[in-house]
């Protein structure tokens, strides 16, 4: 009997691929390779050994905890039987995020307010004027319009006082947002204006993917901070509990790495193994996520405090993460929003 050991990730999106470790999958020159069930849907294998098999989650799953059962091989279209788990016959499984939000145009993370109110945005190609610029979606996932005129949005953060801000690609200008999704100018003249955070002392960091990090204070004036190396797509920016500025920002190069600057402007490498680094965030335990969204290991890896980076979300062409007031998760491809309860 076939018997499932390990999944690795237990967290996914449609479309992600995920490892199934074990012993005794049916794998032979006469068969086909074993039939793997996510809930009651089937996934497709796309690589088999006795010990080992990689599916893609596939769409329409409801999100939550889900079954995972691997069956044997074809027979009239039925699996005859179901792998079990290694821990006692529990039955394997999966966390499922669910798509949150759609219809979006998300280039760099969605941020969530004190409320549990997501944000995200709807960016447009170069210098296109949308009618709306972001959108609010409430707890329930009900989504409204929350503010239009701004061309491109882009990067969002929440300052200490629990205002918007966002930032305008295509302007160089960062907007502050108002409750009632009224705009005004807050600091111009930022290049490329990609990712955004705010610092402990209320200051904001902005990120000019031409290779700049501004610092910009209470007053809107903005002065240099640190240099980068260009990005081909977009500054992704968080501060973490050690109160360094954590950086990505993908390039031309093969490896792409995630920055350290500390509040001396001094830049270091945090890790440099990742293809095309996207939306980085802290989850409550001081935790640093990143998003990876070069095919094939794309998805969401969390940084132990030594080690290697781990992945703990399977999802493609991801841009972005954020962690709500209670620790759900939502994480974001260019067009939807996935969101994890904190409970899975």
């Amino acid at each position: 009997m076939s018997a499932v050991a390990a999944i690795h990730p237990q967290r996914a999106i449609e479309g992600g691929r995920i490892t199934i470790e074990g012993s005794g999958f049916p794998i032979g020159d006469d068969t086909y390779p074993p039939e793997v069930y996510i809930g009651d849907t089937r996934a497709r294998v796309i690589y088999a050994s006795s010990t080992r098999l990689l599916v893609v989650v596939p769409a329409g799953l409801d999100g939550g905890r889900v079954t995972l059962r691997v069956g044997d091989p074809p027979d009239g279209g039925e699996a005859r039987g179901a792998a079990r788990s290694s821990t006692g016959g529990r039955p394997a499984w999966l966390d499922i995020a669910a798509p949150f939000a759609t219809g979006l145009h998300q280039v760099d993370n969605p941020v969530f307010d004190l409320d549990g109110n997501l944000y995200v945005t709807y960016s447009g190609t170069r210098g296109q004027q949308v009618p709306v610029s972001i959108f609010r979606v409430r707890p329930n996932g009900t989504r409204e319009t929350f503010s239009s005129g701004i061309v491109n949005p882009t990067s969002m953060a929440i300052d200490p006082d629990g205002r918007l801000y966002v930032s305008s690609r295509f302007e160089g200008t960062v907007y502050r947002v108002a409750a009632d999704g009224s705009i005004e100018s807050f600091a111009t003249d930022l290049g490329v204006a990609c990712g955004l955070a705010f610092a402990a002392d209320g200051a904001l960091y902005v990120g000019d993917r031409s290779g700049t990090i501004f610092r910009v204070g209470r007053d809107g004036r903005a002065t240099t901070f640190a240099t980068l190396p260009a990005s081909v797509a977009a500054f992704h920016l968080a501060f973490g509990p050690d109160d360094g500025l954590y950086v990505t920002g993908p390039t031309l190069s093969s490896y792409d790495c995630v920055y350290r600057v500390g509040a001396d402007g001094v830049v270091s490498t945090r890790y440099s193994g990742f293809g095309r680094p996207q939306g980085v965030a802290f989850d409550a335990a001081g935790s640093l996520h990143v998003v990876e969204a070069l095919a094939g290991v794309s998805g969401l890896y969390r940084f132990p405090a030594s080690g290697e980076p781990e992945l703990v979300l399977a999802g493609p062409a991801l841009v972005g993460v954020a962690f709500d007031p209670l620790g759900g998760l939502v994480v974001t491809s260019n067009d939807t929003a996935y969101r994890l309860s904190p409970s899975a």
